[in-house]
């Protein structure tokens, strides 16, 4: 029962961040309801061992939240001016959270922040399209791998 309630809760909290608050719960919630079942059917309940720490919840949330706002800033500003700054790359990083969830849900957090895309995910090495190579996107995923790491009560490698 507590694995439906956090499922449930996460794809509801997703929904209302992908459709940035403005309802379509019409449409919502049967997506939500299928996507709980899918998650199920594709990771029964007694293979879920995600231990996410409550306090890590509140720090990542505000943590993504205020990336997301400044990395959107960004790219609205490339976007508006006449010559974009772009310098796009593919980029590989050694990762040092450990194999397992945390280290797909790094994967998918980056995909989320505007001006990256996680593109593979292998061994200890992630790659990531970037819009601008220049930008200090290492320090950056450093730094959500850092928050990654305390969301899941986890200590990072080497």
């Amino acid at each position: 029962m507590h694995t439906l309630l956090l499922r449930t809760s996460l794809f509801i909290l997703l929904w209302w961040s992908i459709s940035e608050g403005a309802g379509g719960w019409a449409i919502g919630l049967p997506v939500i309801a299928l996507a709980v079942a899918a998650s199920h059917f594709l990771q029964p309940s007694r293979q879920l061992r995600l231990r996410l720490r409550p306090l890590g919840v509140l720090r990542f949330t505000a943590f993504f939240l205020v990336q997301s706002l400044r990395a959107g800033f960004d790219v609205a500003l490339r976007a508006l001016r006449p010559r974009m700054r772009l310098a796009p790359a593919l980029q590989e990083y050694r990762l040092q959270l450990p194999a397992g969830p945390a280290r797909v849900f790094l994967a998918d957090t980056m995909s989320l922040l505007p001006g990256t895309l996680s593109t593979e995910l292998r061994d200890d090495c992630l790659c990531l399209h970037v819009l601008d190579a220049r930008l200090p996107v290492e320090a950056d995923l450093r730094q959500v791998e850092v928050r990654v790491a305390d969301l899941f009560g986890l200590t990072l490698q080497g």
